[in-house]
């Protein structure tokens, strides 16, 4: 079977936080007369999938199916929401709670620079996770494996009986982790913090062998498959039991690093989904982040994007 067919038929859940992404464009020419701030002409505005819904959206656009599972407010917000995912091609089960607001993230940017950003955000109320749990439970047995988006909005804070339950069923486990308790994703198959990410957990480190020592020892007590560290300009590093493996970042100008974590963490569990194995997981999602840096917000990679950055991937053997 070819890349392209099984990645087609992989079905992943993602289960996190999710937010709405607006950004408003327009022009600055001068500086207000009433604060010493720049006055920013807005021409247009765009809506776009955020946090965990970025994570189903890169999983789409890279070929593969996604159901997302969240909790959203009852409010336009949510709505919006579910618009801008029906037409990205996301299948997607979002609770509405009406105690609390749709999480938005409000973006102004002025000459292709981002002047402002402006959150909106409440935690889920105790009930309403307790509901998706229930719902997860009865969905996973659709899933080939389940991609756990942590952006500490509070979704998740469950997030242990979810891990328990998908282990029950044999199926890979990802998480992009958040906060200082990494505790909480024992027993996954895989996690990909970032770098600053790894240090507020494992410490600081004053060299890259002290980094390796750290990053492996978390590993070890997580009881993870692997632990995937993205480093921004220096690459990547995969950390699984007797093996360490450095990928160098694909030299690219960066434009805007947001929602790269979701890329990355999407293109992961495509290539696991698969069967393609780690070190191929890597070497597609290096390819896959260096692309989607080089986009201006919170954005996507298609298949046809990433695939001619290697050279071999039809001869890619596949153990699914």
């Amino acid at each position: 079977m070819s890349i392209r067919n099984a990645i087609a038929k992989l079905r992943v859940i993602i289960v996190g936080d999710v937010m709405l992404d607006e950004y408003w464009f327009g022009h600055v020419r001068r500086i207000s007369p009433e604060a010493p701030v720049p006055i920013v002409h807005v021409q247009r505005s765009d809506e776009r999938p955020g946090g965990a819904a970025n994570v189903a959206r890169n999983i789409v656009a890279l070929g593969a199916q996604a159901t997302l599972l969240s909790v959203v407010g009852a409010d336009s917000a949510a709505d919006r929401l579910r618009g801008v995912l029906d037409a990205a091609g996301i299948h997607h089960r979002l609770y509405a709670d009406p105690s609390i607001r749709t999480t938005v993230k409000l973006r102004v940017i002025g000459q292709q620079q981002q002047m402002l950003r402006i959150d909106f955000e409440d935690a889920p109320s105790r009930e309403a996770l307790d509901r998706k749990k229930i719902e997860f439970e009865r969905v996973i047995d659709e899933a080939d494996l389940v991609v756990f988006s942590d952006y500490g909005k509070g979704a998740l804070d469950h997030i242990e009986e979810l891990i328990a339950a998908v282990r029950d069923r044999g199926k890979p486990i990802l998480v992009d982790p958040k906060g200082a308790d990494y505790g909480r994703y024992a027993g996954a198959t895989a996690i990909t913090p970032n770098r600053s990410e790894l240090a507020e957990v494992a410490g600081g480190w004053k060299s890259p062998e002290d980094m390796a020592d750290r990053a492996e020892a978390l590993r070890k007590s997580l009881g993870l498959e692997a632990l995937l560290v993205t480093m921004s300009e220096q690459g990547m590093m995969l950390f699984r039991e007797k093996n360490t493996l450095h990928k160098p970042a694909q030299a690219r100008e960066v434009f805007d690093v947001s929602g790269a974590g979701d890329t990355v963490i999407a293109a992961v569990a495509i290539m696991i989904g698969i069967g393609a194995g780690w070190d191929r997981a890597v070497d597609f999602a290096n390819a896959a982040a260096g692309l989607v840096v080089s986009k201006l917000g919170t954005s996507v990679v298609e298949f046809d994007e990433v695939a001619p950055l290697l050279d071999d991937i039809d001869s890619w053997r596949l153990s699914r």
